[in-house]
């Protein structure tokens, strides 16, 4: 089973955080930001990833700490649980439709950190979230995890539906890039010998 735990503790939050690549889609997560819990959720339930978040910030403040050192966390213990990534798919790509809303989700797990995010999210608080908070989850995890990922939103138009459509699609995406192929178990997936 690939398996990590990460602890992260700064003066800014304090997160213990469980991933089971392997998993069945179990999640339990509390990260004090309710709207993240929930995009949480559901990127674990369609990665099928068993994921638990536990997370002392200052919301008091705002989610933007939480958000983005969840976000560095998650990156960590991908990173972590992956190894020398042997067998690996590598990557990853959906066009994952919410309602109105249409992401394309697209990524490699190459060592090499990108986001290209093309969303135009037309709220600027879902709830008590900001929106523009998403952009900051997928970088920091992009950055911490050496992830290429590219995010394009084709249609949409509720806020809500949008992001929630980009957690699904990661989780997705990422599912299919961590899967090990069978026929080529024992080789990492690069000419470099390493990822």
């Amino acid at each position: 089973m690939r398996t990590s735990e990460i602890n992260r503790k700064t003066n800014e939050t304090d997160i213990n955080l469980k991933l089971n690549i392997d998993g069945t889609g179990k999640y339990k997560n509390d990260t004090g930001c309710g709207f993240l819990d929930h995009m949480l959720d559901l990127f674990a339930k369609h990665g099928r990833f068993d994921l638990d978040v536990l997370c002392n910030g200052d919301v008091d403040v705002d989610d933007h700490h939480t958000v983005e050192d969840v976000g560095i966390a998650l990156g960590e213990a991908f990173t972590k649980a992956l190894g020398e990534k042997r067998g690996i798919t590598r990557y990853g790509s959906i066009i994952l439709p919410m309602d109105e809303a249409l992401i394309l989700c697209s990524l490699d797990i190459s060592g090499r950190n990108f986001l290209g995010y093309d969303v135009k999210i037309p709220a600027q608080k879902v709830g008590t979230f900001d929106t523009e908070l998403a952009k900051e989850f997928m970088l920091a995890l992009s950055r911490s995890m050496g992830l290429t990922l590219h995010i394009k939103m084709l249609e949409g138009e509720n806020s809500h539906h949008i992001i929630e459509a980009i957690f699904k699609g990661l989780g997705r995406a990422l599912r299919a890039a961590v899967y090990i192929d069978e026929a080529y178990k024992d080789e990492i997936p690069s000419t470099k010998g390493v990822l």
